[in-house]
């Protein structure tokens, strides 16, 4: 299909690739709990040499992580899960027997296993069967590993050819570099890719600042309020996967 199509007053091409965020969009975290993933991953310490608590970790990750590394993203920029968790705990004197993957992974789903957004497997069948190629961009403390290993786990139907996160780049969206990294990865141009997010702002208009047309999924699963920004670019605005996918079927058959 390389036909193109007026959704609304654009001028769209039927997407060679959808690209996807993560949280709240493809998946999301209900009942998180970091005391939980602190006590889970503490089980798995070789050495703690100052017999250091849950609750002791605890107050450690909220200078490493709440405080200094959450100021770095404030500004634009990621530093990963691996990294503070070296910070963390080697400043607390604790070794592990697992790798730093294993480490994120053991932690994230102790604090949350995750689960899907409602429709999201119904989705990505629709789009893998119609040739619809797929990837994953998304601003995120993890590495892709480990949330293609969440992937791989709550929806194994998915094919995405690349998983990237912010913490394995430097920088976080609506920096247009992740955007361009991507379309290199994919080797397609920006007019033949689509992007599905939930941010109505940032990450929507950052995939419009460099062409890709902007799929704003506005879900409230897992959420306590409704956004009330919208995208100050032109975009789609969904509600259910349904709506993609009756929209795409709309756009193969005309």
């Amino acid at each position: 299909m390389d036909g193109a199509f007026y959704i609304g007053e654009v001028y769209v091409k039927y997407p060679k690739m959808i690209l996807f965020d993560y949280g709240h969009t493809l998946l999301y975290e209900p009942d998180w709990n970091l005391a939980r993933g602190n006590a889970a991953l503490l089980k798995y310490a070789t050495s703690n040499p100052n017999n250091c608590t849950a609750a002791d970790v605890q107050k450690g990750a909220a200078q490493i992580f709440g405080r200094h590394i959450e100021s770095v993203r404030k500004i634009g920029y990621d530093i990963g899960g691996q990294v503070g968790n070296r910070v963390l705990y080697e400043s607390l004197g604790i070794t592990f027997s697992l790798s730093p993957v294993e480490m994120e992974t053991v932690f994230w789903d102790a604090a949350c296993p995750g689960a899907a957004m409602p429709g999201a497997g119904a989705m990505l069948d629709y789009i893998n069967k119609n040739r619809i190629r797929s990837a994953v961009i998304s601003n995120l403390l993890w590495s892709g590993a480990a949330l293609t290993q969440r992937f791989n786990r709550l929806l194994p139907n998915h094919q995405f050819e690349f998983v990237m996160t912010s913490s394995d780049y430097l920088v976080r969206k609506p920096n247009r570099l992740l955007f361009d990294i991507a379309l290199q990865k994919a080797g397609l141009s920006a007019d033949e890719v689509w992007y599905c997010d939930n941010n109505p702002q940032d990450d929507i208009q950052g995939a419009s600042q460099v062409g890709i047309y902007p799929v704003w999924y506005d879900n409230i699963t897992g959420k306590d309020h409704a956004d009330e920004q919208v995208p100050q670019c032109e975009h789609l605005h969904i509600h259910e996967w349904d709506e993609l996918i009756a929209l795409l079927e709309k756009l193969k058959n005309s």
